[in-house]
């Protein structure tokens, strides 16, 4: 499985994190997330196949980014079951309550993936049609990463959230084909102090 043995290791290194909650570890989520679906881009979904599961660590906003509407920084990895594209990277959420217990949480951030970039095969030869018809061309190994979670809080520490992201480099720090890939599913949260 391509991108294992670094997506076990972010999960290691974020499981390791948790012990040390008063150390600014605010909550962890894990979820199940359905991998290249048609949200914004249906042309190019279902090219990849397997649920992702994700992986994601949310620390204590810090006093610095008050100005900005004090966001979570938060890490995270999203390791895909069926061998496809993995990801992990880092950036900054934000936790909006419009009703009691619901929230919205969108987020920005940044992550690296182990998923095709460009095709290998010459243009217009069946290798390359095959190829561009069975995998997602990023573009990048860099990506950007939006995200907007509709959460519920619910007694104690625990939340659930529907969680919906798209990665994509937006032609800014990529060159090439930006096919793009979005994800939607479920995540479980636990907060430290909740």
């Amino acid at each position: 499985m391509r991108g294992s043995a670094a997506g076990i290791a972010a999960f290691g290194a974020m499981m390791a994190l948790a012990p040390q909650a008063q150390a600014g570890v605010d909550e962890i989520h894990v979820g199940v997330m359905a991998h290249n679906i048609c949200v914004t881009d249906c042309k190019n979904s279902d090219k990849e196949d397997g649920p992702n599961v994700e992986f994601q660590v949310s620390f204590d906003s810090p006093g610095f980014l008050n100005w900005a509407g004090s966001p979570q920084p938060y890490i995270m990895a999203s390791i895909n079951t069926a061998g496809n594209t993995s990801f992990a990277g880092f950036g900054l959420e934000w936790r909006w309550e419009f009703a009691e217990n619901w929230a919205l949480e969108p987020g920005v951030g940044y992550v690296i993936h182990d998923g095709e970039t460009e095709n290998p095969f010459t243009p217009g030869s069946p290798d390359n049609l095959a190829f561009a018809n069975e995998h997602l061309l990023l573009g990048s190994e860099d990506l950007f990463r939006t995200s907007i979670g509709l959460t519920r809080d619910f007694e104690g520490p625990w939340e659930g959230q529907i969680f919906f992201e798209h990665l994509s480099h937006g032609q800014i720090i990529g060159e090439g084909h930006n096919q793009g890939v979005d994800q939607l599913g479920i995540r479980f949260g636990y907060q430290f102090g909740g």
